[in-house]
């Protein structure tokens, strides 16, 4: 196998794998769908990087190929669309906070459902 060849397989495989990570859910995920019918589906900044590089080193028996490549990718919570009773809201979060802060400032209906839900389901029968 020649050095290019073998440089172009190390790049395809490193793109292959990026590719699988950075597939369309990773931007806007699953939806999530709570107990009162309110659909919330996540929408996500995703920053990536990648870097390949290669070179023939001499040796006394010839040559030998060197190879090596590298990505970062980076998945940041940036905003949510939450779908309730016919009407849909796109909710922003703050860049400068971090996501679980964010999510408690900017979703606060959903969170006061989640705990509506828990206590309907914790109460005893009688005391309702």
């Amino acid at each position: 196998m020649s050095d290019n060849t073998k440089l172009e397989q190390l790049v395809k495989t490193a793109m292959e794998k990026i590719k699988e990570l950075t597939e369309c859910e990773t931007v806007v995920g699953k939806p999530i769908v709570t107990a009162d019918g309110t659909t919330v589906i996540p929408i996500s900044k995703v920053s990536m990087g990648f870097a390949s590089g290669g070179s023939d080193l001499p040796t006394k028996a010839g040559g030998q190929f060197g190879g090596g490549s590298g990505a970062g990718i980076t998945v940041q919570p940036m905003a949510f669309i939450v779908c309730r009773e016919g009407e849909t809201k796109l909710l922003q979060m703050t860049t400068n906070t971090n996501y679980q802060n964010a999510v408690a400032n900017v979703v606060p209906e959903v969170i006061d459902k989640v705990i509506e839900f828990v206590d309907k389901k914790t109460k005893k029968p009688e005391q309702e």
